[in-house]
């Protein structure tokens, strides 16, 4: 199996962006998407559009990582799609390693990263991208000395494993 390359994920990004848009077709049009990524069920915007950052609604969990949502909601085909970017402090895990059903990918921007798979962990650094399977157990620490930046986009199912 061939590694991701930096070159991988310039060539992937637009394809992502691509992908977003085409889910965003037929949706159901949203008053007020940015009301709608806060209040209660969450929609995927029906139409093309920005969002400005200090407009994305943002929370503290108990371990301080700052998590700023993006975009979440169910397709009309039902996959959930869930993107948000995290601020992680050196020394901090977001949570525990844990299993879920849907895939997540990590695209980290700064900082240094553990990845800890099923039976190791892997260190990772700005550029690096990590990639949880449906199923298996995988988490996040923050082992370098400044904050971590990273986005997560997920597809699947919401619910928990």
């Amino acid at each position: 199996m061939k590694n991701l390359t930096r070159r991988d994920l310039c060539a992937t990004l637009p394809a992502l962006g691509l992908f977003a848009t085409a889910l965003a077709q037929g949706q159901q049009r949203v008053a007020d998407p940015v009301k709608a990524l806060t209040d209660g069920p969450q929609t995927i915007p029906p139409h093309c559009r920005t969002f400005s950052y200090d407009q994305l609604p943002s929370f503290q969990n108990p371990s301080g990582a700052i998590t700023r949502t993006i975009m979440q909601g169910t397709l009309p085909t039902g996959e959930f799609v869930e993107i948000h970017e995290t601020t992680l402090q050196p020394g901090q895990m977001p949570h525990p390693a844990h299993r879920h059903r849907h895939t997540e990918w990590i695209l980290l921007r700064e900082g240094t990263l553990e990845f800890e798979l099923e039976d190791h962990k892997e260190p990772i650094g700005p550029g690096g991208v990590t990639y949880a399977a449906s199923g298996e157990l995988h988490g996040i620490k923050n082992i370098g000395v400044t904050p971590a930046l990273y986005f997560v986009f997920a597809v699947g199912k919401q619910i928990a494993m």
